[in-house]
């Protein structure tokens, strides 16, 4: 089984940290791919960004040569899942659901600690749409920006610790969800810190995706999901299949 993991900005080492993470929850015999965009924001917090995102990781995905399994969207918050799912048969994963979804197996209300605070509100609504807020208990600020997260980790451990206890004791979140596609390599110094599970997105993820393989599942295409009707794109390389 192949799955490709797409990062969502154009920062080749988070690309790296993310491929790696989703390695180290995958079964043998799964090759993890990591893919980094041609094009974007070196990080992705705001809506501009993350509109060009999207546009970028289609574009690198469509044009991806050999065969996959499954894609992983590895940004948090709201980056185009939809298009994909248009564009290609093989499950589309974004990692905010994943994570959510796998929070609520484990605990009655989760809190998602994720990087600055405009990012909150982008979240908010990835998890209204698809359905996963009822149970989210709060969606709280680091105040890092993601690049902090590699350049400062230290400080990045803390500061997540920090508002990860702060959602257990104020606002009585059961489990904690990592709000970032960078903090997958944080995971196990919060959970040393704050003392509840943990959810990382991408590995979440990455259970998700195998098993919708495994079990032989596509994306339907009956009506939402419809690939994209015939028409020409004008000023622009991305084609479709």
């Amino acid at each position: 089984m192949r799955i490709l993991v797409a990062n969502v900005n154009t920062t080749e080492t988070m690309t790296a940290g993310i491929a790696e993470a989703a390695r180290s929850a995958a079964s043998p015999g799964t090759e993890i791919i990591g893919i980094t965009p041609d094009f974007g924001a070196e990080s992705c917090e705001g809506n501009f960004e993350s509109y060009l995102a999207a546009i970028a990781v289609m574009d690198k995905v469509v044009r991806y040569e050999d065969d996959y399994d499954a894609v992983i969207q590895a940004g948090y918050g709201e980056h185009g899942r939809e298009g994909l799912q248009e564009l290609l048969t093989v499950p589309v994963v974004d990692i905010t659901e994943a994570a959510a979804s796998t929070a609520m197996y484990l605990g009655r209300s989760y809190s998602v600690v994720t990087t600055l605070d405009r990012t909150v509100p982008l979240i908010e609504d990835r998890l209204i749409l698809a359905g996963l807020h009822d149970r989210c208990a709060s969606v709280r600020s680091s105040g890092l920006g993601v690049l902090e997260l590699e350049s400062d980790p230290e400080r990045a451990i803390e500061a997540i610790a920090r508002e990860a206890q702060r959602a257990v004791e104020t606002d009585r979140a059961e489990v904690i969800v990592l709000g970032c596609g960078g903090m997958a390599e944080l995971k196990d110094r919060v959970v040393e810190l704050c003392g509840v599970p943990v959810v990382d997105g991408v590995q979440a993820a990455v259970q998700v995706a195998e098993s919708l393989v495994r079990l032989g599942l596509t994306t339907s295409k009956v009506r939402t999901y419809a690939p994209p009707r015939p028409k020409r794109i004008t000023g622009f390389p991305m084609t479709t299949r």
